[in-house]
């Protein structure tokens, strides 16, 4: 995620970012500790039946060095294939990236190597009356009401830090209802205490909700909790973890009423 552009600093110093808006954000975590740990067929698997171009959101993509590495692992596209080479690559899964600084979706949607495919967008996922019609306008695009799978990398803390518990299962609420699958890789509380630490050695103001949050602890298990009990998903399968301790959680809805859309749009 990333912070509106009036709280964020001309330098973005490392640790002035308190939305998650880091200009450099792969060259410390590089999109290859992720994608690794997933299986190149994953969406055949999800999805044996479905014929049609699936439909994928990622949430909080910064400057989409990740949302392009998952669509070319997810799709067997090998490094420095991109749509002047391969034409048809994005017949499989057009994908939605959204983050809220503009700067980084300006980046994004220079650098893309499949802009047929993949659409980078400037929106503030929190903002209902935002995100609701343009979601809804891009998925009306294809005859859908939802899309197939949506990403969520490392979001969740920043979510969390800056709107508060109910301001986190808000957000995985919306997105469980948003989708039939959803990869999700939640922050472990450390990095709470350590996204905190920096605000504070560069004399800013602590996070609003940091010293008043009930939903603490092992994340992956509260976040699991979360999806599980209140949103109707099961989870599917756990990748693993990354070298920096965060693991790939996959989550699959069971909500009846997303089953009775998913069939009528099954052939469209």
């Amino acid at each position: 995620m990333a912070a509106p552009m009036s709280e964020r600093s001309p330098a973005l110093e490392p640790g002035a970012a308190p939305y998650g808006n880091f200009p450099n954000y792969s060259r410390f975590h590089p999109p290859e500790g992720r994608v690794s740990l997933l299986p190149g067929g994953l969406l055949r698997s999800l999805f044996p039946a479905v014929s049609r171009p699936l439909l994928g959101l990622d949430v909080g993509c910064n400057s989409g060095e990740l949302s392009v590495a998952l669509y070319r692992h997810l799709l067997g596209l090998q490094e420095g294939e991109g749509s002047l080479d391969q034409p048809a690559a994005g017949k499989d899964l057009n994908l939605l990236c959204c983050d809220i600084d503009p700067v980084l979706i300006e980046r994004a949607q220079q650098c893309s190597p499949f802009p047929a495919s993949i659409s980078f967008a400037s929106l503030d996922i929190m903002d209902s009356s935002a995100r609701e019609p343009f979601l809804s306008s891009y998925l009306g695009r294809f005859g859908h009401s939802t899309f197939d799978i949506i990403f969520c990398m490392s979001v969740t803390m920043w979510i969390h830090l800056n709107h508060g518990d109910s301001g986190l299962m808000e957000f995985l609420s919306f997105l469980s209802s948003l989708c039939k699958y959803l990869l999700i890789e939640p922050q472990p509380w450390k990095c709470y205490r350590a996204a905190a630490r920096r605000l504070r050695k560069l004399g800013r103001n602590d996070f609003d909700h940091f010293r008043s949050l009930a939903i603490n602890g092992d994340m992956v298990e509260r976040i699991t909790q979360i999806l599980t009990k209140d949103c109707a998903m099961e989870l599917v399968c756990c990748f693993g973890s990354t070298s920096w301790d965060r693991s790939l959680l996959l989550f699959k809805s069971n909500s009846s009423n997303r089953k009775g859309r998913e069939s009528s749009e099954q052939e469209h």
